[in-house]
């Protein structure tokens, strides 16, 4: 595995005994770019990845559920996962959503993504999960020794993960999309575990109380303000404020649109 990149600005340093995690920092829940006709642009896609990492991205989670990953094949995946890796510095790791309906599936796509470079994986349960030890158990061994984190985030896979739950899987980290500042002290409190958010609502708070890291789709468009909002500027955080409510109700189209106004990266969407 790739080594943890350098903290910026102290935050995110970890509580005392907390486990080291994938990477500390502020990574990108990147975009996937598609090209007028509807297919995947692995190039442009890599060449914003790199872009965005230029502009403090300390890791890149690529075919998550910011980069539209219901609608990519098997291939596409693998594709997209080879041409980030290609274009981000060793140093930086690329994980790879690999979350499914069934351990079986997330078995499988895990073992494509780090056949196809992923530094880690990160995975939601199934939806009303009972088994949660044995489907994390079977991501983990299909990682073959590079790291998995869970995911919590009840939009996509209700009741999520509890946060008592999460010391006993074979996971390196969780990362919270749920934007919950209780479920995140609680986490923060009791989870020996490193804790990446992955709403950019809580940025300020989550880094000066030493969270490990934030995985966000906002910082496609505002990298640098996620980042000095993790670190506990609570100027940048509230600068954020109009621009994370857009993209929590407009998802990857609003982040689209303003990558395509900023950057004339294309628009299009497969949602």
């Amino acid at each position: 595995m790739n080594e943890p990149s350098p903290t910026q600005d102290g935050a995110g340093q970890g509580r005392p005994g907390a486990t080291t995690g994938v990477f500390r920092g502020v990574g990108v829940a990147l975009v996937t770019i598609f090209g007028d006709d509807g297919e995947i642009d692995p190039g442009a896609t890599g060449k914003l990845a790199a872009d965005l990492v230029a502009r403090g991205m300390q890791a890149v989670l690529v075919c998550g559920s910011t980069g539209e990953a219901a609608t990519l094949t098997g291939p596409e995946r693998v594709t997209l996962i080879e041409a980030v890796r290609d274009a981000v510095p060793p140093g930086v790791p690329v994980i790879a959503g690999t979350g499914a309906p069934s351990a079986r599936q997330a078995a499988g796509l895990t073992g494509d993504a780090i056949g196809a470079g992923a530094d880690a994986v990160l995975a939601f349960p199934p939806p009303g999960s009972r088994d949660l030890t044995g489907y994390y158990e079977a991501v983990a061994d299909a990682a073959r020794g590079r790291p998995a984190l869970a995911y919590h985030f009840p939009r996509v896979s209700a009741p999520g993960i509890p946060v008592e739950a999460l010391a006993g899987l074979p996971v390196a980290g969780v990362k919270d999309s749920s934007g919950q500042p209780d479920r995140l002290l609680d986490e923060l409190a009791h989870y020996p575990g490193a804790t990446y958010v992955g709403s950019s609502a809580v940025l300020a708070l989550a880094g000066p109380m030493g969270a490990a890291g934030a995985i966000l789709a906002l910082a496609n468009i505002e990298p640098e303000r996620c980042v000095a909002a993790f670190a506990g500027d609570g100027d940048a955080q509230l600068a954020l404020a109009d621009r994370h409510l857009e993209a929590r109700r407009g998802g990857p189209p609003m982040l689209k649109t303003v990558l395509a106004a900023e950057q004339g990266i294309p628009a299009v969407t497969r949602l």
